[in-house]
């Protein structure tokens, strides 16, 4: 099967209109959460992905967005993003975003919108706390979000764990060792690369291939300042930071 692997859309429609038009033929698409949060079109994107089936889990903004746990952990601006969302949310989406586990296993892997051993708001960005976490799952391949960088972590038969950042166009062929891949973020990317990330995983290959695609960035900055989300996030979308 060839998997196309998505991560932290928040809310933003033209990057993921773009991300799912450049995957073409693919047989599943995974989402590893953040529907929601910081952009303007909450709903839209939900219903999108649920149009093409895709199997999902919740990330911390979409648990947040409704009233599951609380934005005290959130920054100001964050906060000010959820409000808005959770005001924007129809109770379909509403609903949709409250059947969501933030941790699950399809298809021998396990999906984790943080880490498999804190899903909603552990960061996973170091060999270390990718150390730590290879205890917590028991497939050989694990995929992570809420970083928003197209990362891998290998854990090598040394014990010691492998490899960091994978820039658009980059592979890993998974082999036997065992792997935590994050594919990046479509809505909005942190690794100095505004284009919309994805990953897609071929279980036949067992390999793992990291995408990049531009998209209308000052579309979607345009409506999130009519909405008036804070300015913070419409600024780093076109740095990708």
């Amino acid at each position: 099967m060839r998997i196309g692997v998505v991560s932290d859309i928040h809310s933003n429609l033209p990057a993921l209109r773009a991300v799912l038009e450049d995957m073409q033929s693919v047989d599943a698409v995974w989402c590893l959460g953040d529907f929601v949060g910081y952009g303007p079109w909450p709903n839209e994107c939900i219903t999108l992905l649920r149009d093409i089936q895709a199997a999902g889990i919740a990330g911390n903004h979409d648990v947040a967005a409704i009233g599951k746990i609380s934005t005290v952990d959130f920054n100001r601006d964050a906060a000010i993003a959820t409000v808005w969302t959770t005001g924007q949310l129809t109770p379909e989406s509403t609903s949709y975003l409250g059947s969501l586990l933030p941790r699950t296993e399809i298809e021998g892997v396990t999906l984790a919108h943080g880490t498999p051993r804190e899903p909603v708001w552990e960061y996973l960005l170091t060999d270390e706390t990718a150390r730590a976490n290879f205890g917590q799952f028991s497939t050989q391949l694990c995929l992570v979000g809420h970083t928003h960088i197209p990362s891998v972590f290998v854990l090598k038969e040394d014990d010691t764990v492998g490899l960091g950042h994978m820039p658009g166009g980059t592979s890993y062929e998974i082999g036997k060792l065992r792997t935590i891949a994050n594919p990046g973020s479509v809505g909005q990317p942190r690794d100095q690369d505004p284009r919309a990330a994805y990953l897609v995983y071929d279980s036949e290959r067992g390999t793992l291939e990291w995408k990049r695609v531009a998209y209308d960035i000052e579309s979607t900055q345009a409506e999130m300042r009519k909405a008036g989300l804070p300015q913070f996030f419409i600024d780093r979308l076109e740095r990708g930071v």
